[in-house]
């Protein structure tokens, strides 16, 4: 994964802006961090684009695939296939598309950012309350579980390095 780096001027973002939409709309983005700087006249937007560079090109402009091996580390991944197991099952049972339930965007939004509540779900961006009320509760079976066991690791590792067992 590589970054890319903008700053966007409040006041005027004209081409900045510009460049930032070009650059947006020829590579497979992973995420975009934006954080607003508080100078007067002279406030501006930093923004952090992770991309993913790919040798193919693809025939349908904006259409191309993110793979989530690369963006995710081993773990992460591996709950992100547990996450699509569970989006398959659900659509085949009610014959949907599985995007109809969430995104492959979405669901590994849940993994990096470690959702484990119903409220924490919704603040991912295009997850709304119908979604949630249906399926949110299966995936955060899930997801709980998942990161209970981590944590349950992370605090046996701790008293092992302290000497307390």
């Amino acid at each position: 994964m590589k970054y890319e780096f903008f700053s966007i001027p409040a006041l005027d973002p004209g081409p900045d802006q510009e460049e930032l939409n070009a650059f947006i709309s020829s590579h497979r983005i992973a995420t975009v961090e934006k954080q607003f700087v508080t100078n007067g006249e002279q406030s501006f937007w930093a923004i952090c684009v992770s991309y993913v560079e790919s040798n193919k090109k693809s025939n349908k402009p904006g259409k191309s695939k993110i793979d989530y091996r690369e963006i995710l580390d081993d773990h992460q991944f591996a709950l992100f296939v547990k996450l699509r197991t569970l989006r398959k099952e659900l659509a085949d049972q009610e014959g949907i598309p599985a995007f109809a339930l969430f995104t492959n965007e979405q669901l590994a939004d849940m993994v990096r950012d470690r959702v484990t509540s119903l409220s924490k779900m919704s603040d991912l961006p295009g997850i709304g309350k119908g979604r949630i009320e249906k399926y949110g509760e299966k995936f955060l079976d899930i997801l709980r579980k998942e990161f209970a066991d981590g944590d349950n690791e992370d605090q046996e590792i701790e008293k092992d390095e302290t000497g307390e067992n």
